[in-house]
């Protein structure tokens, strides 16, 4: 799918400057336009695409197919622009965390570039937990052994091929490869850094004990950098493409779930963003470093003054729309009325949802998916909404350790094209949580949070707090529908205690 969407002929309401963002999705690329007050024009330009999968868990994208797909989405920005390129005064990118890409003498991918969701480094985890003290290593770097970071993946790999292994020259995320490719050298932001599993969250360096466990160095990864240092120049061949774009600085590349956060308005302690997309997040934003990290929780980073803390989940949006596939389901309009006509947990049916795998909070990434209560009677829209009860429960497991470190948490607001797209779905995470839930109104939270840090790293804006973001309808809890996820989170926790052994590891938590 392309999609261009630019202003009416009359031109812009907002006054320049203009900060262009690019959103590097799991499956989409997307550019957009903001001004000064991080207000999104009117134009935006995205291109969609599928990452490559195999049997045997593998989710790989093409390095050169993505970056050609990145370099479209500006072409079409800026000709959706016209006259107003010319007043951009920054690029910032949002891109997603957990990527992995091997980068040769020539400055080419010389891997495939393999996302969070690829799990065939599970039994690279023991091989870490024998190499390092995981308690430890989780206090210091804000991550645990799994297969959704870098660590596992760089064992798995050098077991794997180490002669091809041996000829990476340095390791990136795609973001800094963009930047590689477009000027020659890159930077990895301490917010990218922050999501590997080899950072140093106090220290805000590569973990040394991390890096000798994978055999690697420093110097096998970007420098370090923040906000404060873009790049400038781009190379020959993409400034005559992007004249607009040669001189103005391009900030490091940002984790999206950071960005997430910010464009939402979650960058203060009381406000958790609960963000369901392919996959799903829990996340609060603080200053400095919380004095512990909550076991099965992680901790990044949005730069070096802000942490980011909280857990994820590997299925979300994705379990929804597989389901609705394969049950063949209706219209996402009929199907909303459908779900809402069902009572709270009156299907009999209990989920572990865990199509690929599990992350947060007890991060067995070989887990997968189970439904027990069928019977002859269930219909499919009932097994939808268990679904979707049950990637609330696996909230509700989340929310419970942020409250350890983030007490102060009032208010969750509610991010993800899956789950505002869904009002029964707020609703139910509203009852299942047991507080209030408020819908977010900015369409591309990353996007925006992406365009509201460049404009403070440029002083154009105070600080991230003095700027308001679209807040949607709230949903309070029904207490005797919270009572009734009670009885449905018991449930779901005792099948996950009895069926997760079957998968040959116990739980983090």
């Amino acid at each position: 799918m392309n999609l261009v969407r630019a202003a009416a002929p009359s031109g812009f309401a907002s006054p320049p400057p203009v900060v262009v963002t690019l959103d590097v999705g799991s499956s989409s690329v997307r550019a957009c336009g903001f001004d000064a007050a991080g207000r999104a024009l009117p134009i935006e330009c995205q291109r969609t695409y599928a990452p490559d999968t195999t049997p045997d868990g593998g989710v790989e994208i093409d390095a050169e197919r993505l970056l050609a797909l990145t370099a479209e989405t500006l072409d079409g920005l800026l000709a959706a622009l016209g006259p107003r390129a010319g007043a951009v005064a920054a690029v910032a990118t949002s891109t997603f965390w957990h990527t992995l890409l091997g980068v040769g003498g020539d400055d080419g991918a010389s891997t495939p570039l393999y996302s969070w969701a690829d799990t065939r480094s599970a039994g690279a985890v023991e091989i870490l937990r024998a190499r390092l003290d995981e308690k430890a290593y989780h206090a210091r770097v804000g991550c645990v052994f799994h297969t959704s970071y870098l660590p596992a993946r760089l064992v798995w790999l050098a077991e794997r091929d180490p002669a091809a292994f041996g000829r990476v020259r340095r390791w990136m995320s795609f973001g800094e490869y963009v930047h590689l490719r477009l000027f020659g050298e890159t930077r990895a932001s301490v917010s990218m850094a922050s999501g590997t599993g080899l950072f140093d969250q106090r220290g805000q360096t590569w973990d040394g004990p991390a890096l000798v466990a994978v055999g690697l160095t420093p110097e096998h990864f970007a420098p370090i950098a923040d906000l404060d240092s873009p790049l400038r120049g781009l190379r020959p061949k993409f400034a005559g493409r992007w004249p607009a774009l040669a001189r103005v600085p391009w900030l490091p590349a940002l984790g999206d779930g950071a960005c997430s956060n910010v464009g939402a308005g979650c960058v203060t302690p009381d406000r958790a963003a609960l963000m369901v997309g392919t996959s799903g997040a829990m996340r609060v934003c603080a200053p400095g470093a919380p004095d512990t990290i909550p076991v099965g929780l992680w901790c990044y980073r949005v730069d070096r003054r802000r942490v980011l803390l909280g857990g994820s989940l590997s299925n979300g949006g994705n379990l929804y729309a597989w389901l609705r596939e394969t049950l063949r389901l209706g219209a996402p309009e009929v199907v909303e009325g459908e779900l809402a006509g069902l009572p709270p947990d009156g299907h009999g049916l209990t989920w572990l949802p865990f199509l690929a795998g599990e992350r947060s909070p007890g991060w067995v990434a070989s887990a997968r998916g189970a439904i027990v209560g069928l019977s002859l009677a269930t219909r499919p829209i009932e097994i939808l909404r268990a679904a979707l009860e049950t990637v609330a429960y696996r909230f509700a497991l989340i929310h419970a350790r942020l409250q350890e470190a983030c007490p102060d948490v009032r208010q969750v607001v509610a991010t993800g094209g899956a789950l505002v797209a869904s009002p029964v779905w707020v609703g139910i995470m509203a009852d299942v949580l047991g507080m209030p839930v408020t819908a977010s109104a900015e369409a591309e939270a990353s996007s925006r949070g992406a365009a509201l840090l460049a404009l403070e790293a440029l002083g154009m804006l105070p600080s991230l707090e003095a700027v308001p973001a679209g807040l949607g309808p709230t949903v309070r809890p029904d207490p005797a529908r919270h009572a009734r996820y009670r009885d449905g989170l018991a449930r779901h926790r005792q099948l996950y205690d009895m069926l997760i052994p079957l998968y040959g590891r116990r739980p983090v938590a």
